[in-house]
């Protein structure tokens, strides 16, 4: 069965089973693919409003943005999975002579750049989740302003967890140059967007917070 139609009850029990998938990568595709449904529910309850029909076509061409972005990451939930196959294969070919060794050593390294490229698209994904959360933070309803931040948390919280599935992968790699250059795109991705999350986080907690508690 694929991931995407399992239920939430179904998906769980599978990712807290000893089954080889789901695990931390496709799960983060998930977790992002939430953040980013959140944020498209804030674009909907803000269109049609005629307090923000300035921002109307900004915000209806967000929403396009998010719907396209969610379905990415939902593909990616059963792109993590596809990929961990031929990895997980890999690891049980024979090695007993040195041809067979030397062909194992080929088949993993090409398993474990498929392993790695996956959660890096996920992380690119994760990270225009967090561009929409800003412009959704910035220009949605207030009424839903809490929603834009907890998109970006998600999306936050996604990245950093496919970041992990890039590293565990690159750091088997014989090819050290290539290992090199997937790490030095997460780190970039990582060193951008996680502030800009913790700002959107920060900003909407600020004007949620009952400021008469903190004097």
């Amino acid at each position: 069965m694929e991931m995407n139609d399992l239920s939430c009850a179904q998906f769980l029990a599978q990712l807290a089973s000893k089954a080889p998938t789901p695990g931390g990568g496709g799960t983060a595709a998930l977790v992002g693919a939430a953040g980013v449904a959140l944020g498209n529910m804030v674009g909907c309850l803000t269109t049609g409003k005629k307090k923000y029909a300035a921002v109307e076509a900004e915000i209806q061409a967000l929403n396009a943005r998010a719907e396209a972005l969610r379905l990415d990451l939902e593909a990616l939930v059963q792109a993590d999975a596809d990929a961990f196959a031929p990895l997980a294969a890999a690891y049980g070919l024979p090695k007993d002579t040195p041809e067979q060794a030397a062909h194992k050593a080929a088949v993993l390294e090409a398993a474990l750049d498929g392993a790695s490229a996956v959660p890096l698209q996920i992380m690119e994904k994760c990270a225009e989740g967090i561009a929409l959360a800003e412009q959704y933070a910035a220009k949605g309803s207030v009424l839903a302003v809490s929603d834009a931040g907890c998109a970006a948390v998600l999306c936050k919280a996604a990245l950093q967890a496919a970041s992990l599935n890039v590293f565990i992968n690159t750091k088997l790699m014989a090819d050290h140059a290539r290992a090199a250059a997937l790490d030095a795109r997460a780190d970039a991705l990582l060193t951008e967007f996680v502030p800009r999350a913790d700002e959107i986080f920060t900003a909407v907690s600020g004007k949620l917070r009952n400021k008469e508690y903190h004097k």
